[in-house]
């Protein structure tokens, strides 16, 4: 039987159950539920909250929309007008790149102007590897039928490089350094800048940065004394930082030498170890070039002194030697040489043994050429006069220990002058005896023994002098004839330049004056002075030592008549002095210092010299003596200085009587 069917309005009709379905067995149905019927009225009023609705969606979207628009716009004005110049100064510097500009370092000259160190400036070429490889993988893409990229640019490089450089790098060398795993590299060093300058035209990866070059002329001439300035082992980019000193008197005197190196900014094309953009240097502050340095030394002369000496050590077969030429009355070293030198333009020859200075940094004992402070004690104390006689035994007892002369003889009467002439070890010992202990030790602090001269060199020796409280028995059996204490070549050459200037020992000089960048002279500090003796006994000391150099006839010949020099007076002395022998610690009857030192002339004081030859063969005939090579350096002095000739030539004396 059919359900009725509930009546339907004009505007809809009820449904029976639920909608869409039917009632199930035991289940309660729904209450049937009509569809809504609207008025006109009513629908209006519903299309009026749905459009409300969404003009409240509307407003509010546009709220928002203004609310982020102030919010975009405050944050704007914050940015350029607040933040403006620290963001700009933040992007500066993040491109920028701040470059070293090396300061000119001071040229050392010789006493007449003569450079023996100065510098030029070159180029470092170097690439940021990082970015030339991005650019060239990025051409590459882009342009692959032109087939240019990192490896044909590298290699294209590398062939022109070393090609324009003369092969001083080659091309597989090049190669090697553009294939590092870095970000950055040196290519190379020392580039002249007209041929960095082609390179970078052709090669713009590649970047020249500018480099000082330290140039030394003369090679080997002085390079004991100049020393050397090189870039530290320690600096990474040596390029970007001064040369700086590493021996001699580029060390000692760096400070004043260096400069202050100057400093610029510029941007660069990918942060600061990239490719500087040319015109966008700025903020230069000016490099301040080094002061320059005159020396008292002169070039020729120490050509001249440095090719005798190592001639003559070659020639008696010495280990070594060292020579030094001093003014008599002011102490300025014109020339100062060890026979090992080397060169500071080859880095072959930069060994430790060779770049030091011996003749101020080793002492050795001198032997008889120290007799001078017995015979200028002798003198002064009253004890003798030159012609005064000392009978002399063919040995001497010193406490346990027994001295004799260097030749075998009974008792002799020999003068004052012919002791030391003859340089008797014996005659010497009894004259010091008399003199004593006490007055000895003062003579030799007097002369400056022990102490070191303020030459103003690097690595100076002080040398040894036993403590007056130490001295024991046969200390004073030694100390006169020049052994048990030593001394360096230039403060033997001290105790003559003592006796040639009257008496007044000076330190020795080797810089006359600093030269400022604007060219104007500081002349060095004036030179210490000490009154040793009285005038007068200094030159009687000084014409007793002339017999050294004389010829005389039968026992009246002085050690060193080969020293003589024609037409000018030579006073001076040798020595010959055992060195210990380092196997045995004892005194080597084979190994000597064989030592001279003279002044020229003897009756107008110039010039002083001192010797020193490191074991040489003194079976030779150029072993056993330094007086020959005295001669030669004393001819071309009076030469080259125009010297005048001696008043006369000193008188023969008598040095044994009877």
């Amino acid at each position: 039987m059919r359900k009725p069917t509930p009546r339907a309005s004009s505007r809809g009709r009820a449904t029976a159950g639920v909608r869409g379905g039917t009632a199930r067995r035991g289940v309660i149905a729904p209450r049937a539920t009509a569809r809504r019927t609207y008025t006109a009225g009513t629908r209006k009023a519903a299309a009026k909250r749905s459009t409300g609705g969404t003009r409240s969606r509307f407003s509010g979207v546009r709220i928002g929309l203004v609310v982020l628009m102030v919010i975009a716009g405050l944050k704007l004005v914050q940015v350029q007008g607040f933040e403006a110049t620290t963001l700009a100064e933040a992007a500066a510097k993040q491109r920028s790149t701040e470059i070293t500009i090396p300061a000119q370092r001071g040229a050392i000259t010789d006493r007449n102007g003569v450079k023996l160190a100065f510098s030029v400036e070159t180029r470092a070429l170097s690439v940021n590897l990082k970015l030339m490889r991005k650019t060239w993988d990025e051409y590459a893409a882009k342009n692959p039928a032109k087939g240019r990229n990192f490896e044909t640019e590298v290699a294209a490089a590398s062939k022109y490089i070393s090609e324009k450089l003369d092969q001083r790098i080659t091309e597989r060398e090049l190669l090697d350094k553009f294939h590092k795993d870095q970000a950055f590299t040196y290519l190379i060093t020392d580039v002249e800048p007209s041929a960095a300058l082609d390179i970078v035209k052709k090669f713009p990866s590649i970047a020249a940065e500018p480099q000082a070059k330290r140039e030394y002329p003369g090679g080997s001439l002085a390079a004991n004394i100049v020393g050397l300035a090189n870039w530290r082992s320690d600096d990474p980019t040596p390029s970007k930082h001064n040369v700086h000193g590493l021996t001699g008197l580029e060390l000692l005197r760096d400070n004043e030498l260096a400069g202050t190196p100057g400093r610029m900014t510029a941007d660069s094309q990918n942060g600061k170890d990239s490719v500087v953009i040319p015109g966008t240097e700025r903020d230069v502050q000016p490099a301040i070039p080094g002061a320059g340095l005159e020396l008292t030394i002169d070039a020729d002369l120490q050509y001249d002194l440095q090719s005798k000496l190592s001639a003559y050590v070659a020639e008696s077969h010495a280990k070594g030697g060292s020579a030094v030429i001093m003014d008599a009355k002011t102490g300025e070293v014109y020339a100062l040489a060890n026979d090992n030198t080397f060169d500071p333009n080859d880095k072959d020859t930069r060994t430790t043994e060779r770049m030091g200075n011996p003749a101020v940094s080793n002492p050795f004992e001198p032997g008889s050429v120290n007799k001078i402070i017995t015979a200028t004690g002798a003198i002064d104390a009253g004890i003798a006069t030159p012609e005064s006689v000392t009978s002399v035994p063919g040995s001497l007892q010193v406490a346990d220990k027994t001295v004799r002369d260097a030749w075998a003889h009974g008792t002799q009467q020999f003068t004052t002058t012919g002791i030391f002439a003859k340089s008797s070890n014996i005659g010497t010992l009894l004259l010091a005896q008399q003199l004593g202990p006490e007055r000895y030790a003062d003579l030799l602090k007097k002369f400056g023994l022990g102490q070191k001269t303020g030459i103003g060199l690097p690595g100076e020796s002080a040398g040894f002098v036993p403590d007056r409280t130490q001295w024991s028995g046969t200390t004073f059996g030694n100390l006169p004839i020049g052994q048990g204490l030593s001394m360096t070549v230039v403060q033997m050459a001290g105790l003559y330049q003592t006796i040639a200037n009257d008496g007044v020992r000076v330190e020795p000089r080797i810089i006359r004056a600093k030269v400022n960048p604007d060219g104007t002279r500081v002349m060095e500090n004036p030179a210490k002075q000490v009154e040793v003796v009285s005038p007068q006994t200094a030159k009687t000391v000084r014409d007793m030592m002339r017999a050294v150099t004389q010829k005389g006839k039968g026992q009246n010949s002085g050690t060193a008549p080969t020293a003589a020099l024609d037409g000018y007076q030579v006073s001076g002395k040798t020595g010959t002095a055992q060195q210990v022998d380092p196997r045995t610690k004892a005194y080597s009857n084979q190994l000597y210092n064989i030592t001279f030192a003279g002044i020229l002339p003897a009756d107008h004081p110039r010039f002083v010299v001192g010797i020193r030859l490191d074991a040489p063969d003194t079976t030779l005939p150029v072993g056993h003596s330094a007086g020959p090579l005295f001669h030669d350096i004393a001819s071309y002095l009076t030469q080259r200085y125009n010297l005048p000739l001696s008043d006369g030539p000193a008188p023969v004396v008598p040095l044994v009587v009877g």
